[in-house]
C-alpha cells in the first residue's frame, strides 16, 4: 500500500549490497587458506582471484536482487517477506555465479565459493535486520508520513489498525473522518466530517488520505478527490469488497486494467514452491520407506471383508476444487447409504452436526484398527505426490457438508488441504467436523514452514495416543 522507503533508500541498498558482496569475496579469499582439513580441502597458503571477478560477481548478485524484487518497498513490509525474497534471488545468483565461474574460472574453487555464499547471505540479512531494529529504536521526524483515513467504519478500522503495527516504518495515523459523530465513543480519533477534508488536511499538514468508504458511499468518492486535487497529498482507496475474499484480495494489472482478485491464495509463489518441494521431499520418503506395510495392511483389508482395497472418495481442496482421496477402505460396502445413523441435526439453526463415533456401525473389524492407529489415511500419501493434498493443511472436506458452510468458513480452502494439520494435533475426532473451522483458519492465517514441520512432529504422539481417533 503506501511505500515505506524512498527511491533513494533503494539505491542506497543496491550500493550497500554491492559493497557487501565485494566484502564477502575478499573475506571468502582471506578465510580460505585457514579453514579446518575437511575431506576434499586441498591445503592453500594464497588464492589470488581476477580482478573481473570483483566486477562481475556484485553485478550479478545487484541485478538479481533487482529483478528479484528485493528492493520493491511493497515486497518487504514483513521481514518473513524479505528474508524469503532474499533466500530466493540469493539462491538464483549462486546459480549464475556458479555457471560463469564454470565457464571461464575453473580455478575458483568449490569450497571458496560455498565460504563466500555464506559470508554474503549473513552480510545481506544482517544489515536488513539492524537497520529495522534502528528504525524500531530511532524514529526520525523525516520519515514519517502523516495519515488521514476517510471513513471510520470496519474497512477503516482495519487500515488504521494496520497503520499502527508499522508505526515504526513512520505511519502516523492523525485520525478519521466521518459522518457519523457516535463512532469517536468507540476510542478512535474522529477529527471532522467528509465534508471537513480539505480544513483537515491543511491543519494537520497530511501527506496520505486514504478513503476506505463502505460502499453506500462510493458515490462521494469523486467529490472527495477533486476536492483534494490542487493539495499536496496522496489520496489511495481502500475497496469495501475485501470481505467478500476467500482469505484475502489484492490487485492485478490486466492490460493496464487494475482489477480486485477476491481469490488470492494464502501463501504466495516462494513459501507455495518451498511447501510443495518439502512435500515432495518427505512424502517420496514416507512412501518408499511404508511400501512393505502398505502392501501388508491391503492384504489385511482383502481378507477381513469384500470389496476394494482403496476407498475413493469425493472432497473439496484448494480453492474448492473436487479430487478423489485414497484412504484404505475401513467401512462395510455402501457406508455413505447409512449416513444418516451418524448424523444429527441442530434444532436451533437446523445445522448438521456430524461427528465421528467409536460405535460407528459401518466399521469392519480392521478398519476398526486401522482407523485407530489413523494407518488408513497413508495412502493419501499419493494423493501428495499427485499434487491434490499437502503432508500438512486443513482437512479435506466432504462435498456434502461443505453446502452447509457459512461464508466465513470457506476461508479454510484458500490453502492446499492436508493429510494432518493444526485441528488434527488440537482435538481430532472430538469435536464436530463443523467446529475444527476456526483451528483451519488460525492455520491459514499463521501459515510458515515451520508450522507444517512442528505439527509433523507432534502427529505420531497424537496419533499413538489415539485420543479422537475412530
Amino acid at each position: 500500500m503506501l511505500r515505506r522507503f524512498s527511491v533513494n533508500f533503494a539505491i542506497f541498498s543496491m550500493a550497500l549490497d554491492a559493497c557487501l558482496t565485494y566484502l564477502a569475496l575478499n573475506l571468502a579469499v582471506f578465510i580460505r587458506p585457514f579453514l579446518p582439513q575437511f575431506p576434499y580441502l586441498v591445503p592453500v597458503d594464497q588464492i589470488i582471484l581476477s580482478q573481473t571477478l570483483y566486477i562481475i560477481v556484485p553485478a550479478v548478485w545487484v541485478l538479481t536482487f533487482l529483478l528479484s524484487s528485493v528492493y520493491d518497498p511493497k515486497r518487504i513490509y514483513k521481514i518473513t517477506d524479505e528474508v524469503q525474497t532474499i533466500v530466493i534471488a540469493q539462491a538464483v545468483a549462486s546459480l549464475i555465479v556458479a555457471g560463469i565461474l564454470y565457464l571461464g574460472f575453473r580455478e575458483f574453487s568449490r569450497w571458496l565459493f560455498a565460504t563466500f555464499v555464506i559470508i554474503d547471505f549473513t552480510l545481506a540479512i544482517g544489515w536488513r535486520v539492524l537497520m529495522r531494529l534502528s528504525f524500531h529504536i530511532w524514529r526520525s521526524p523525516a520519515r514519517e508520513r502523516r495519515v488521514l483515513i476517510v471513513g471510520a467504519g470496519k474497512t477503516g478500522r482495519n487500515v488504521g489498525q494496520m497503520m499502527q503495527s508499522y508505526d515504526w516504518a513512520g505511519f502516523n495515523l492523525v485520525g478519521y473522518l466521518d459522518d457519523d459523530s457516535h463512532k469517536s465513543s468507540a476510542n478512535l480519533s474522529i477529527l471532522g466530517k467528509l465534508d471537513d477534508i480539505r480544513e483537515i488536511v491543511e491543519k494537520h499538514h497530511i501527506q496520505d488520505v486514504v478513503i476506505a468508504l463502505p460502499q453506500r458511499a462510493y458515490g462521494q468518492i469523486n467529490k472527495l478527490t477533486i476536492t483534494l486535487h490542487d493539495l499536496p497529498v496522496h489520496v489511495r482507496i481502500v475497496p469495501d469488497y475485501f470481505s467478500l475474499a476467500l482469505y484475502r484480495a489484492s490487485v492485478d494489472d490486466f492490460s493496464g486494467i487494475p482489477m480486485i482478485n477476491l481469490r488470492d491464495p494464502a501463501l504466495n509463489d516462494v513459501q507455495r514452491l518451498v511447501k510443495r518441494i518439502f512435500d515432495l521431499a518427505v512424502g517420496s520418503l514416507m512412501f518408499f520407506m511404508l511400501a512393505p506395510i502398505l502392501l501388508f495392511i491391503s492384504l489385511l483389508v482383502i481378507l477381513d471383508s469384500k470389496g476394494p482395497i482403496i476407498f475413493r472418495q469425493e472432497r473439496v481442496g484448494e480453492n474448492g476444487r473436487i479430487f478423489k482421496m485414497f484412504k484404505f477402505r475401513t467401512m462395510i460396502p455402501d457406508a455413505d447409504a447409512n449416513r444418516a445413523e451418524i448424523t444429527e441435526i441442530n434444532p436451533k439453526n437446523g445445522r448438521i452436526l456430524f461427528k465421528k463415533r467409536p460405535d460407528d456401525p459401518r466399521i469392519t473389524r480392521v478398519g476398526r484398527f486401522l482407523r485407530r492407529t489413523s494407518i488408513d489415511e497413508l495412502p493419501q500419501l499419493i494423493n501428495v505426490l499427485l499434487g491434490d493434498m499437502s503432508l500438512v493443511g486443513p482437512r479435506p472436506e466432504l462435498p456434502w457438508l461443505v453446502d452447509q458452510y457459512e461464508p466465513w468458513q470457506r476461508k479454510r480452502f484458500a490453502v492446499p488441504q492436508g493429510m494432518t494439520g493444526w485441528w488434527q494435533v488440537n482435538g481430532r475426532s472430538d469435536k464436530p467436523l463443523h467446529l475444527h473451522t476456526e483451528d483451519d483458519i488460525y492455520y491459514v492465517q499463521n501459515y510458515s514452514i515451520w508450522m507444517d514441520i512442528y505439527i509433523l512432529l507432534k502427529t505420531p504422539w497424537v496419533v499413538l495416543r489415539g485420543k479422537g481417533a475412530y
